[in-house]
């Protein structure tokens, strides 16, 4: 009897799920090997091990193997355990929006093989893809005729354009606006002295070229792009209806890392009006920048997160850089992870909640028990924990463990495009 090894949904979005099956299996040992190349050259692989038995099927959704790279049940959790064996070569592709090519190969006790494909897009059939350079960004339009709402994307510290969640929100009905503010085609190398007026400018823009469901603006950053969002929305309330704030800040800081290399640490990252907006490390004597610069061990990556927590014993530069967030006239959403390595964003999630908590707009913090910083949508690698800051070029340990930080991404992105699908109502309601 051949091998069958069966993919229900072989061609869809990547944030659809798939079940994979396998029959005529011979009885006893089988390995199932997961591998594929990324758009930016990097190889990943992952495998395990499984008992067949004698009925010769395999089922991953409810088997668990008896050893490998993946402990849990589930069809795609060989994809979530997927690790990178080679690196990327042409790291601007990393963010990249063209398909990824997945392929699941089985071997079974008598060394029978059978392989099948599974493919993840990010581009929906009919959505357009468009690149913009003043402002800098990429726009990605549904495929069905407007108005739509706009969701603005926002990067954080690492800089670039965020194309892969802007193309999945277009993919469900959205205007997905991937707005660079440094570190890309037309705009400043660094994340230094970025003025929130780029910011208004480019929703003004977005509204010129194409019309807009109801006025409906929401803005979903990451890390420090979600302290920017938070800060957008309290900035620009009559313009920005909700915001998504993945991992964000409750307070500015000052460049950090992400700065020009002759900036001190604590100079501006956000000007208003001209004016530089202060942060928490400018002339703070609790700033402490060990634990950004000394990981436990030669060549370890560094947990940075205990120096965010020490310079917030300054209770009057914690005051003066905190986000008023009391200003967003709109539903938020905050969405952390309890081990974040980066930076305490489930405390400042926390302390968002309390500051809303006379709100009269929904407040809602997704707070994932165990999971790190690297928060996003669902059925990828999560093995990569610590990373290289694509700016400082330093190793960051962003928390969390695969399992739990691929249990945050099933979780948070159903309920992110349930809470635009509220938002957008509610704001329909009230025009």
């Amino acid at each position: 009897m051949s091998i069958t090894l069966e993919i229900d949904i072989a061609d869809d979005l990547i944030d659809v799920p798939r079940r994979i099956h396998a029959h005529g299996l011979a009885a006893g040992a089988a390995q199932l090997t997961v591998s594929t190349t990324y758009p930016d050259g990097s190889v990943w692989q992952s495998r395990a091990d499984y008992h067949i038995t004698a009925d010769g099927t395999f089922n991953p959704e409810i088997a668990c193997p008896q050893s490998g790279d993946w402990q849990e049940a589930g069809s795609m959790t060989p994809v979530e355990a997927l690790r990178q064996v080679t690196p990327p070569h042409n790291p601007a592709l990393t963010d990249s929006v063209l398909p990824r090519r997945i392929t699941f190969r089985i071997e079974d006790a008598r060394g029978a093989v059978a392989e099948a494909v599974l493919i993840q897009r990010f581009l929906a059939p009919g959505v357009t893809r468009r690149e913009t350079r003043e402002p800098s960004g990429v726009l990605f339009l549904p495929a069905a005729p407007g108005p739509h709402p706009l969701v603005i994307v926002l990067n954080g510290s690492g800089g670039g354009t965020p194309e892969q969640k802007a193309a999945l929100l277009a993919a469900q009905g959205y205007i997905g606006f991937a707005l660079a503010y440094f570190k890309a085609p037309g705009r400043p190398a660094h994340i230094s002295n970025t003025p929130l007026e780029y910011f208004q400018q480019a929703i003004d823009w977005v509204a010129r070229e194409v019309p807009i469901r109801a006025n409906f603006v929401a803005v979903m950053g990451h890390s420090r792009g979600g302290e920017l969002a938070l800060l957008l929305a309290a900035t620009f309330p009559e313009r920005i209806a909700a915001v998504i704030g993945y991992v964000p800040s409750a307070v500015i800081h000052g460049t950090l890392r992400a700065g020009a290399p002759d900036e001190p640490r604590d100079a501006t990252a956000w000007r208003w009006r001209g004016e530089p907006l202060r942060n928490i490390w400018q002339d703070n004597p609790y700033a402490d920048w060990h634990a950004f610069d000394h990981p436990p061990q030669p060549d370890a990556p560094i947990r940075q997160a205990p120096a965010f927590i020490n310079v917030e014993r300054d209770a009057q530069r914690l005051a003066d850089a905190r986000i008023p967030v009391e200003r967003i006239r709109g539903p938020v959403m905050l969405i952390s992870g309890t081990d974040d390595g980066f930076w305490p964003s489930t405390a400042w999630c926390e302390r968002i909640v309390a500051d809303l908590k006379e709100s009269r707009w929904p407040v809602i913090h997704l707070c994932h028990e165990g999971a790190g910083h690297a928060i996003g949508f669902p059925w990828v690698p999560t093995t990569n924990i610590a990373n290289v800051h694509p700016v400082a070029g330093v190793r960051i340990d962003g928390g969390g463990t695969p399992s739990a930080n691929a249990r945050a991404n099933r979780e948070s992105w159903p309920q992110v495009l349930t809470f635009l699908t509220a938002a957008v109502a509610a704001h329909e309601g009230k025009a």
